[in-house]
């Protein structure tokens, strides 16, 4: 009744659908996952924007990677803009998605560490193969706030770290770059400036990073995991149409065979009533 089921090509649709189910309950965990990592973000996120600022310097320090914990943290420190190792951060949007820089200026501390600033973002113009023109920041010296960030990488932002820039061009945001280009300690990170705001609004400061959303992940773990449960559903519906379909043909072919032999018999019969006694 179920030989079909040794068939080639039954036997390959039943390994494919073994197949299937364990890798779409594993696609679910993955956005289960994601969908975790996202609301445990979000946390983070609302608790550091919401702590009161601390020193920069009891947060980071040269060489020193930004805790998870710290991230986002709203931190303060005092000394002065060095304009003249200013650098801008290529490819960077602003809050309406148009492509320019970030404005990476060095802040040099009270004892001569620096702090990376990335005061926001200006526009740039269609060849970017010269350092733009860039609002100065507050001379003398001043206190900034901002949100404490981790140094970025390629394998973290997927960003390529390219060669060969015009000058004072980068493509990420890196203190141990930067610390061997000044020649000096910078603290590990960076921080995106909230204040003090630019007398003219420009660079723009960055936005405060998005926590309340959650996405779609875990509706696509749930989408993921129905996929699961309804692959041996559709394997038995196709295994019973299946029967079906065959025994169907086999009760044609039955009927039509008995339905020929009638015939032949009343053929016969047929025959031997003319033929001559």
């Amino acid at each position: 009744m179920y030989r079909f089921l040794l068939s080639r090509q039954w036997v390959i649709l039943t390994l494919l659908a073994l197949a299937l189910i364990p890798t779409m309950i594993e696609l679910g965990f993955w956005q289960l996952h994601r969908h975790e990592h996202r609301v445990a973000q979000n946390e983070l996120i609302s608790e550091s924007l919401a702590a009161e600022p601390v020193p920069a310097e009891s947060l980071t320090a040269p060489g020193r990677e930004v805790a998870r914990e710290d991230l986002y943290r709203r931190v303060t420190a005092k000394g002065r803009f060095d304009t003249g190792h200013e650098v801008v951060v290529r490819r960077r949007t602003d809050n309406d998605g148009k492509v320019g820089y970030h404005v990476l200026t060095p802040f040099v501390l009270d004892d001569g560490r620096v702090l990376l600033v990335n005061r926001g973002w200006i526009p740039a113009d269609e060849r970017q193969t010269e350092f733009p023109r860039i609002p100065a920041p507050a001379r003398g010296e001043t206190t900034v706030t901002g949100r404490l960030m981790a140094d970025q990488t390629t394998a973290a932002s997927g960003i390529k770290d390219l060669k060969g820039l015009p000058d004072r061009q980068v493509m990420l945001i890196n203190s141990e770059q930067q610390a061997e280009l000044l020649g000096k300690e910078v603290l590990g990170g960076y921080i995106e400036m909230t204040a003090p705001e630019p007398a003219d609004g420009s660079p723009q400061l960055i936005a405060e990073p998005d926590h309340s959303g959650i996405g779609p992940h875990m509706a696509y773990a749930v989408q993921w995991w129905l996929f699961a449960a309804g692959v041996p559903v559709g394997w038995v519906i196709l295994v019973r149409r299946e029967r079906r379909d065959r025994a169907e043909a086999a009760a044609a072919a039955e009927a039509e065979a008995d339905a020929g032999a009638g015939s032949e018999s009343e053929s016969d019969s047929s025959e031997a009533a003319t033929a001559p006694a």
